[in-house]
C-alpha cells in the first residue's frame, strides 16, 4: 500500500512537470510565431494556455501584444489591463498600454484623487492587504514580547521603555489591522472594465428609453459600480456616473 502510494505521487508530480513542460513548449511556440509576425497563431498558442487555466502577466502581456499588431483596439486594451492588474509595477506593461490607449476613440479626462483620500489610499497601497494581515501578526508577537519585558522587568526603568513599547506596538497594530481592512476595501471595489462595442450609448438611468449621457466606443476604460438586470452602472475616469449595457463592456477581473 506505501508503495502504492509512493508511486501515485510520483504519477502526480511527473504529470505537473509535463504539464509544465508542455505550456513553456507552447509559449515558446507563441514567442517563435510572434517574431516571425504570424500574430493570428502565436494569439492561439498564447489562449490555448490561458484555456488550460495558467495564468500569468508575460502571458496577457503577449496575447495583448498580438491583439495590438491585428489592430484590435479593445482585446489589446483589456488583455494589458489583465497583465497590469497581475504586475502593477512592470514598465513594459504600463508603456505598451499607454500606447494601445492612444488607439481609442473616446479622449475622456482622467480626475485625479486629491486631499486625505488620497493620501490615504497611496499609504495603504504600499502592501497587499494580506501582507498588511501579517505584519499586524507580528507587531502583535512584538506587543506580546514588550508586554512580557514590562511585567518581569526588575527596574523603573526597564518597565518605563517595555511599556512605551507596548503602547506603541499596541498602535502599530490598530494601523496595520486598518490598512489591511481598506486595501482590502479599495480592492473588492476596483472593478474596471473595458467597452468591448464598436459604440454605445451610456444612460441616466438602467432602461433603453432614459436620457442619453455620453456615448463611448471600444477600448474605453469604465469602473463597474453596481449591476441592475441587463445593465450596469459604470463611472467614467472624468467621475461621469450613468448605466451601459452589461454586454458591451467585459470585465478585466473575470
Amino acid at each position: 500500500m506505501k508503495n502504492k502510494i509512493i508511486l501515485f505521487f510520483l504519477f502526480l508530480v511527473s504529470f505537473a512537470n509535463a504539464s509544465e513542460s508542455i505550456d513553456a513548449t507552447t509559449f515558446k511556440k507563441g514567442n517563435d510565431l510572434y517574431n516571425k509576425g504570424d500574430y493570428e497563431q502565436a494569439l492561439k498558442s498564447f489562449e490555448s494556455i490561458v484555456n488550460q487555466g495558467n495564468v500569468s502577466a508575460d502571458l496577457y502581456f503577449n496575447i495583448a501584444n498580438c491583439y495590438y499588431k491585428l489592430g484590435k483596439v479593445a482585446p489589446s486594451i483589456y488583455n494589458y489591463e489583465k497583465a497590469l492588474l497581475l504586475n502593477p509595477d512592470d514598465e513594459a506593461i504600463q508603456t505598451n498600454l499607454s500606447f494601445a490607449q492612444k488607439t481609442a476613440i473616446d479622449d475622456i479626462k482622467m480626475l485625479p484623487e486629491v486631499g486625505f483620500k488620497k493620501m490615504v489610499k497611496e499609504f495603504t497601497s504600499t502592501f497587499h492587504y494580506d501582507t498588511w494581515a501579517w505584519l499586524a501578526v507580528f507587531i502583535a508577537f512584538l506587543s506580546l514580547l514588550s508586554f512580557l519585558g514590562y511585567y518581569f522587568g526588575n527596574t523603573v526603568f526597564l518597565k518605563r521603555t517595555f511599556f512605551s513599547l507596548f503602547l506603541l506596538f499596541l498602535v502599530g497594530i490598530g494601523v496595520t489591522i486598518f490598512s489591511a481592512f481598506l486595501q482590502k476595501k479599495f480592492d473588492t471595489n476596483y472593478n474596471p472594465a473595458i467597452v468591448f462595442a464598436e459604440s454605445t450609448t451610456l444612460k441616466a438611468e438602467p432602461k433603453n428609453s432614459s436620457e442619453d449621457v455620453v456615448t463611448l466606443h471600444e477600448g474605453t476604460k469604465v469602473f463597474v459600480l453596481e449591476e441592475l438586470g441587463n445593465w450596469k452602472q459604470v463611472e467614467l475616469t472624468d467621475k461621469t456616473k450613468a448605466w451601459i449595457d452589461k454586454e458591451a463592456i467585459k470585465e478585466v477581473k473575470k
